[in-house]
């Protein structure tokens, strides 16, 4: 089982950026895929960025493509989410999650394929 921590978040205001950060501890390795999801009041969570670092594969939501980036360090067991040019519509609480990925290099994008999850951390755009 793999343990997530997010952090990062806070209030900016639109056109600004934030970096998220998702420390993972416990069972970790390259054999993993991970994503960020997202979850405004009243909504759905939803799928923003994932990478299957068995491959390093990303894929990114229509709505964050060429604002958002998915990254990791290894050393650090650390993954990030860079979010530039920020709009109010970005407001959300973001979560890390993990899973096991050992015979695919596809990355995974619904809620229902992972099985850790953060705590979640507020991102709060202003207008």
């Amino acid at each position: 089982q793999v343990q997530l921590v997010e952090s990062g978040g806070g209030l900016v205001q639109a056109g600004g950026s934030l970096r998220l950060s998702c420390a993972a501890s416990g069972r970790t390795g390259s054999n993993y895929a991970m994503a960020w999801f997202r979850q405004a009041p009243g909504k759905e969570r939803e799928f923003v960025a994932g990478v299957n670092w068995r491959g390093g594969r990303t894929a990114y939501a229509d709505s964050v493509k060429g604002r958002f980036t998915i990254s990791g360090d290894n050393a650090k067991n650390t993954m990030y989410l860079q979010m530039n040019s920020l709009i109010p519509e970005d407001t959300a609480i973001y979560y890390c999650a993990a899973r096991t990925a050992l015979f695919t290099t596809s990355v995974y994008t619904a809620v229902s394929d992972f099985g850790s999850w953060g705590q979640g951390t507020q991102v709060t755009v202003s207008s």
